[in-house]
């Protein structure tokens, strides 16, 4: 093993977060535990309702459920590390944890992306089409979806993890970003990273290519304004040359992708639904009442 690597398994990576500001701190605390406990609460509601209702069980609310599953693990990857950050005056992660966090995150952002292009063509099918709805987006197709999602999520993920473990970091240890992802790392590598850029930039088209396929299929202003949201901004993180102002930028982009984005989705694709929120309401009735 060289002696770059070496350096980069012995020395950890620091983690320089949203701002080292102790002013904003607190505020920027106060503001990402509301927006957490949030998400947690819609999304996790969402999939215990659609869970717990034999009346929700049909296909149309198959997607949504597993929409608002895999919001609540994306934004457990990184907002929990956020939180800790805005309190530590360190923050360390080794090189392997680094890669860990990564991988999950990686996985359930594609898985997300994927799953909001699903529920976005169930939303068409079902306004467009009704007449051949139960055809068209069956259980069967349902669950195909899903399981593709998450299979191409987590193969996604891996071929970037199993990349980005062979570089080596012999510059600085000190990323400007609040959870690891792979744009500020490979600014500290001091590997040929080309061949990884490619491959961004490949998956840039195809992300590009499923943007403009979701905004035609979506069919109301909500959808489209979510959908454009999420695309947008990962665009905007991903898939532009390095720099450091642009840096800056993608760190205040990226709150939006993975805090903004998941706490909506709820309001937007499930208590939008008139079954599901006469169902979300019952539950918290007997919650509270009973």
């Amino acid at each position: 093993m060289d002696a770059a690597n070496e350096t980069s398994e012995g020395t950890p990576f620091t983690l320089l977060g949203l701002t080292t500001n102790p002013g904003q701190q607190w505020p920027l605390f106060v503001l990402f535990l509301v927006l957490y406990v949030a998400g947690i609460l819609g999304n996790g509601l969402i999939v215990a309702v659609i869970r717990a209702s034999p009346t929700l069980h049909a296909p149309m609310y198959f997607l949504p459920a597993h929409l608002s599953f895999a919001d609540l693990c994306f934004t457990s990857i990184t907002l929990p590390k956020i939180l800790a950050h805005l309190m530590a005056h360190d923050r360390p992660i080794s090189l392997a944890g680094c890669l860990t966090q990564m991988y999950f995150f990686f996985a359930l952002g594609v898985t997300d992306s994927c799953l909001l292009a699903a529920v976005a063509y169930d939303c068409y099918v079902a306004i467009r089409h009704p007449v051949c709805y139960a055809t068209r987006m069956s259980r069967a197709v349902c669950t195909a979806l899903v399981g593709t999602a998450w299979l191409v999520s987590h193969v996604h993920s891996l071929l970037h993890i199993l990349i980005m473990a062979h570089l080596s970091f012999c510059a600085s240890h000190q990323a400007p970003h609040f959870f690891c992802d792979h744009q500020p790392l490979l600014r500290l590598s001091c590997s040929n990273t080309r061949h990884i850029q490619l491959v961004i930039f490949t998956e840039g088209a195809a992300v590009g290519a499923i943007a403009a396929v979701v905004l035609q299929l979506s069919t109301c202003g909500s959808h489209l304004a979510m959908v454009g949201l999420f695309y947008g901004t990962v665009t905007a993180v991903y898939f532009q040359p390095m720099s450091r102002s642009e840096a800056e930028r993608g760190r205040v982009a990226s709150v939006t992708y993975t805090v903004v984005t998941p706490m909506l989705n709820p309001v937007i694709y499930s208590l939008r639904n008139r079954v599901i929120f006469k169902v979300f309401i019952v539950c918290l009735h007997f919650t509270f009442f009973f």
